[in-house]
């Protein structure tokens, strides 16, 4: 499933007049064995500045974060959606908000060092407002489904992606390897058919498929991916006379 940890924090510019300044200490919001810690209160800054928000965050065991997403949304809400977007990890997301390109970054690009902290440039008054931060990741993988496999006999493999939840379809790719080799898409007598959660793979099995590897990879709408490995095992037909 997407594990998805949430937070909120109250950001607040003010013009050159205006005393500025951060409140003292910490505030962590935990869910789950999930936490996110932000500075505690409200933080503000001078317009035509910049401001450092600080943020780290810890999970439970097995939890691998791929992407850290921050919003800005108002009025506060429980959830900001994909309108509300202000930076994403995502390189290849296409749904920042035009106002903020190139202006938010992170002090730490490593996701994996779960330092969430940002920094915005040339703030504006506008800037105001409520920030979330969303940390997420897909920690199970796809199942596949392998029959036992008989040299020269048709079968067909299924890989169904994980979740049962509505929603955009995912896309689904093979890829094989043989041993020693490079992964590589699946082609020749393999064909591929998606249906709405799984892919189904049919093609007939030869000597030099046994011991390969197939794997199934799972890629959502939210770039975040999963894969799942097997390993053929190819059995051959004895033919009596």
């Amino acid at each position: 499933m997407f594990v998805l940890i949430w937070a909120t924090l109250l950001f607040s510019v003010w013009g050159s007049d205006a005393v500025t300044g951060e409140s003292v200490g910490e505030t962590t919001h935990c869910y789950n064995g999930y936490c996110i810690t932000f500075r505690k209160g409200e933080i503000t800054a001078e317009a035509g500045l910049c401001v450092v928000i600080p943020c780290s965050f810890t999970t439970a065991a097995g939890f691998t974060p791929k992407h850290m997403v921050w919003f800005k949304c108002e009025p506060p809400k429980a959830k900001c959606g994909d309108v509300d977007i202000i930076f994403h990890t995502n390189k290849n997301n296409n749904k920042v908000q035009s106002e903020f390109l190139g202006r938010v970054s992170l002090l730490e690009p490593d996701v994996l060092k779960r330092n969430c902290s940002i920094i915005i440039n040339n703030l504006t008054e506008t800037d105001s407002g409520f920030y979330q931060l969303r940390v997420n990741a897909l920690t199970q993988k796809p199942s596949v489904l392998i029959p036992p496999l008989t040299e020269g006999r048709q079968t067909t493999l299924t890989c169904t992606a994980p979740g049962l939840c509505s929603g955009s379809d995912p896309e689904i790719t093979w890829r094989w390897r043989g041993a020693g080799e490079k992964d590589s898409p699946i082609t020749g007598n393999i064909t591929g058919v998606t249906q709405r959660r799984s892919s189904t793979l049919t093609f007939n099995p030869s000597a030099e498929h046994h011991g390969t590897n197939v794997t199934c990879k799972v890629s959502f709408t939210s770039s975040i991916t999963t894969e799942e490995m097997e390993t053929l095992n190819v059995a051959c037909e004895y033919i009596r006379y």
